[in-house]
């Protein structure tokens, strides 16, 4: 499946940085949320508008997402399972850094198993296999493989290998797919039709996305009913992880379909929905930067993105999204650069730069269950 361009104005850069800036700044937005209810979330704030600390940061969705955007601009389609192993243990697992901190428990699952000396696959055979740690990495496939999102799904589940089995592959291929054709312009429909192209038809993440995007494509009296019915069609009441590849997928693409595409109504949406906010507001954000460009995100929300600060990977301190954005769309880049030397601290990141109808989809009936 390659996608082209209809017309649209954005420049193939400024979709790569409004998807990268968009997962930053989504995931800042959301990580305050993180784990809680909406319930939670309006009794603390009302409704989330805008930053809510005045120090915001990402998470390990931001600095994961530049640890593999590195590794894919290093070696681009040749990518290899090898490449990545090779990867987490040169620059996270190897480390002496001491207690691992701010990651998933897929994340710490696959750090164990590589310490014990074990390889992929089997690295990713742990309790959390399904969790949304490959979909909050997965923008930058899907800026590097831009019009193809098939390529996309490839590499993003060459990178999941190492760390995720089934909904855990599936999830990170849905995003990639998604953020693929939206760099190319195509319409929202578009955009998730590519996603659910690359992913079984009856898994547990098409469905889950399916249901999602049905419910956001309603109308409803009030937001707040729509968040609740989108929220409703995929999250399992009482479940206590909140990291559930399908469920947050599904509210990522949910939020994106309720906004039409907006990138603050997307974003927000996702972080008031609550659950696994920073992730699910990463990937409504990613998406939505994709289809618009840097140049839909609020100037204030895009300043306040610095280069991450290695809270959870000490090795991709000092690295601005930015950064990745630039090495996955370049004119002629043979030999990118590679994070610092470990125990160094990393360059200093750049400042940004960024200025500031219901959805017919293939596959799914506006009355589907």
């Amino acid at each position: 499946m390659e996608l082209r361009t209809d017309g649209a104005t954005a420049s193939t850069g400024d979709r790569a940085r409004g998807a990268l800036l968009g997962l930053a700044v989504g995931d800042a937005l959301g990580a305050p949320a993180e784990n809680m209810r909406p319930s939670e979330i309006r009794r603390r704030w009302g409704r989330i508008e805008g930053f809510v600390s005045d120090d915001p940061a990402g998470t390990d969705d931001t600095e994961y997402a530049i640890f593999s955007g590195l590794l894919l601009a290093r070696h681009g389609s040749a990518l290899t399972v090898q490449h990545v192993e090779r990867a987490w243990h040169h620059w996270i697992a190897d480390l002496d850094e001491g207690p691992f901190r701010g990651a998933g428990f897929s994340e710490r699952g696959t750090l164990e198993n590589l310490r014990r000396g074990l390889a992929a696959p089997i690295s990713a055979q742990h309790r959390h296999a399904w969790s949304d740690g490959l979909a909050m990495r997965a923008a930058p496939f899907g800026v590097f493989a831009a019009g193809r999102p098939a390529e996309a799904a490839r590499l993003v589940a060459v990178d999941g290998r190492v760390s995720h089995e089934g909904e855990g592959i599936y999830g990170g291929q849905a995003v990639a797919a998604g953020v693929a054709a939206a760099m190319v312009g195509a319409g929202l429909a578009s955009v998730i039709a590519a996603a659910l192209s690359v992913v079984p038809m009856d898994s547990w993440t098409a469905r889950s996305l399916r249901r999602a995007v049905t419910a956001a494509q309603r109308s409803y009296p009030d937001r707040l009913t729509g968040e609740r019915a989108v929220r409703s069609a995929v999250v399992i009441g009482g479940y206590p992880w909140t990291d559930l590849a399908p469920e947050a997928v599904g509210l990522a693409f949910g939020a994106l379909t309720a906004a039409r595409g907006d990138f603050r109504a997307a974003v927000l949406t996702a972080v008031n929905m609550g659950r696994d906010a920073d992730t699910t507001a990463a990937v409504a954000g990613a998406l939505a930067g994709a289809l618009h460009g840097a140049s839909a995100i609020p100037r204030d929300w895009a300043e306040a993105i610095g280069p991450v600060r290695g809270s959870c990977l000490p090795s991709m301190r000092g690295y601005h999204v930015l950064d990745i954005a630039e090495l996955l769309t370049p004119d002629d880049v043979e030999d990118p650069p590679v994070p610092p030397t470990p125990g160094r601290e990393g360059r200093e990141g750049r400042e940004s730069t960024a200025a500031p109808a219901p959805v017919s989809v293939p596959g799914v009936r506006a009355d589907a269950r």
